[in-house]
């Protein structure tokens, strides 16, 4: 067994500084993150070594080294490590589809109490624009007396949203390869669905984002939203109007300055009480309506 070349304490300073320069937004949690990809830790366990000054051997370095770079080169940790904590669940992720968001975890907490308050059986939710399956699972693990289905159309996002279906072992969660614009779409549920939720792309076609992990990570289809930043979301608008029973709840996520412009086009539609709701930094996240 060779040396070890330094500590884990040195290591940890190292790749944190190596992040820092390069503009990483959290750059020592991220070392910690990167250290225990390697070394199969917790980030707690990761700063105990630290502490106590722990011995990296050549190769933990060598390979914390190279993953730091790529993190240092804006490749998001979780494409890194293949896998994104949302709730309760650990998802597969990488290139071709979209990272959830910490922010989201709050956004389904709508849809979760709206299926437990439901007064039926078997209560059921569609998730438009599934992705990672990050919706559509929080959902059938916390409910698990829901039916939930998921729809996604991309041929890059598939893969990962079917590998997450399968790991997830909730027998109620479907999943459905299809366009969430579609008039056809799940038409044998035309007015039985309980809730409809969807994180559509809300980007504006000229609004590049400014973090590289979007800007060069993160699939074009599930960022932009055309023009206005809203083509999605009309279409989940007609589409959930088609799905949801009388008194059903429809949750979309979206930008923080497009909440009056949703409620408006909601209204339009012909949904009621459409509401606004900030995230935990107070910044507006998802409107919620109900189905007339």
């Amino acid at each position: 067994m060779s040396a070890p070349l330094q500590t884990i304490r040195e290591l940890l300073a190292e790749t944190t500084r190596t992040l820092s320069e390069a503009g990483v937004p959290t750059p020592g949690v991220d070392a910690a993150l990167l250290i225990g990809f390697v070394v199969d830790a917790s980030r707690g366990r990761v700063q105990a070594m630290a502490l106590t000054d722990a011995s990296a051997e050549a190769s933990v370095v060598d390979r914390v080294r190279a993953l730091a770079a790529r993190r240092a080169a804006r490749e998001p940790l979780q494409h890194i490590t293949g896998t994104a904590a949302f709730r309760s669940l650990e998802l597969a992720v990488g290139p071709g589809v979209f990272v959830p968001r910490p922010e989201t975890e709050q956004v389904v907490q709508f849809a979760i109490d709206a299926l437990r308050a439901a007064a039926v059986p078997e209560p059921i939710a569609v998730d438009l624009g599934s992705g990672s399956g990050a919706i559509a699972l929080a959902m059938a693990v916390e409910v698990p007396h829901a039916r939930v289905i998921g729809v996604e159309k991309s041929p890059d996002a598939l893969p990962w949203t079917r590998r997450n279906f399968e790991v997830s072992g909730a027998a109620n969660a479907q999943l459905v390869a299809g366009d969430l614009g579609d008039s056809r779409l799940l038409a044998e549920l035309d007015g039985t669905v309980d809730v409809v939720i969807s994180n559509p792309p809300y980007v504006p076609d000229d609004a590049i984002p400014r973090d590289p992990e979007v800007r060069l990570f993160d699939p074009a289809l599930a960022l932009y939203g055309g023009p206005d930043g809203l083509d999605l979301v009309r279409a989940v608008s007609r589409t959930a109007l088609r799905l949801a029973h009388p008194g059903a709840l429809l949750v979309l996520e979206h930008g923080e300055l497009q909440g009056e412009a949703i409620r408006a086009l909601l209204t339009g539609d012909g949904w009621r009480a459409a509401a606004t709701h900030p995230d935990l930094t107070g910044r507006d996240r998802a409107t919620t309506a109900l189905r007339p």
